[in-house]
C-alpha cells in the first residue's frame, strides 16, 4: 500500500507499530533518532513520515521543520501530546495530519490512506465495487444493483471506510478515528446510529443483514451479499 518512514524511540511501540502495518501491508523502514530520520527521508523517498515528538537527539518538531525544507513528503505526527495549541503548531510547520498516542496500526492506516489521497499519491482505483454495490470515490455517488442512494457526507464517508477494508471487521473505535476523527475515543452510539441509517438506505435492516454485518463486541464487516 505505501512505503512508510516510522520514527520512534520507544523500541516496543516501534516494533509493535511496524508489524502491525505490515500487516496492513505497508512496507515500512523504522528508525529510533531525528537525524537518522533526515536522511532516510531524502534517500528512501517514503510515501509518508510517521514521526514521534519525543526522539533522544532533536526533538520530532525540529524534525519536521527541517524535512519541510527539503521535502513535501506527507507527514503525520504521532504524539502524546494533546495540547491544542501545540497540534496548532505542528500543522503551522507543515505536519499533515496527527494522531493522539495510544492508536492502533488500522487507525494509522486510515491517516495514511487520508494523507495520501490528498497528496495524490495514492493509485486507489476511484470506482470501489463489493458486490452489487458501487462507490465513486470521486463524484461521491453510490448505487446498489444500479440504483442510485442518496447519503449525507458521513453516511458515504463511514460506507466507504468500510468498503475500502471490504470482508475484514472494522473496530467502531477505528472508525470513529476515521470518519468522525475521534483517536482519543467517543461514542459507539455515534457509529450506531449512521449504521442504521445507512442500512435504511442501502435496504436492509440490522435483523437482515445484505451488505453491513454486525459482529458482537467487534464491529462491522462490509461484504458482498450471498447472492451477488
Amino acid at each position: 500500500m505505501a512505503q512508510v518512514l516510522l520514527v520512534e524511540d520507544d523500541g516496543a511501540i516501534r516494533t509493535a507499530l511496524t508489524r502491525g502495518l505490515r500487516e496492513h501491508g505497508h512496507v515500512v523502514s523504522a528508525v529510533g533518532s531525528g537525524m537518522p530520520a533526515l536522511s532516510a527521508a531524502v534517500e528512501q523517498k517514503p510515501d509518508v513520515v510517521l514521526l514521534d515528538l519525543g526522539l533522544p537527539d532533536i526533538d520530532g518538531a525540529d524534525v519536521l521543520s527541517m524535512l519541510r525544507a527539503v521535502s513535501d513528503v506527507p507527514v503525520i505526527v504521532a504524539t502524546a501530546r494533546d495540547d491544542e495549541q501545540e497540534i496548532i503548531r505542528l500543522l503551522d510547520l507543515g505536519a499533515d495530519d496527527y494522531v493522539i498516542k495510544p492508536f492502533t496500526a488500522a487507525q494509522m492506516t486510515a491517516r495514511i490512506r487520508a494523507v495520501m489521497r490528498r497528496s495524490g499519491k495514492t493509485d486507489e482505483d476511484p470506482v470501489i465495487t463489493v458486490g452489487g454495490l458501487k462507490i465513486d470515490t470521486r463524484s461521491y455517488e453510490v448505487t446498489v444493483d444500479g440504483r442510485a442512494v442518496e447519503l449525507a457526507r458521513k453516511e458515504f464517508e463511514l460506507l466507504l471506510a468500510l468498503a475500502r477494508r471490504a470482508g475484514e471487521v472494522v473496530t467502531k473505535r477505528d472508525l470513529l478515528s476515521e470518519v468522525w476523527q475521534l483517536a482519543w475515543g467517543g461514542s459507539d452510539r455515534t457509529v450506531d446510529v449512521h449504521l442504521s441509517w445507512l442500512r435504511r438506505k442501502l435496504g436492509e435492516t440490522a435483523a437482515e443483514p445484505r451488505y453491513l454485518h454486525s459482529v458482537r463486541g467487534v464491529g462491522v464487516r462490509l461484504a458482498a451479499p450471498l447472492e451477488a
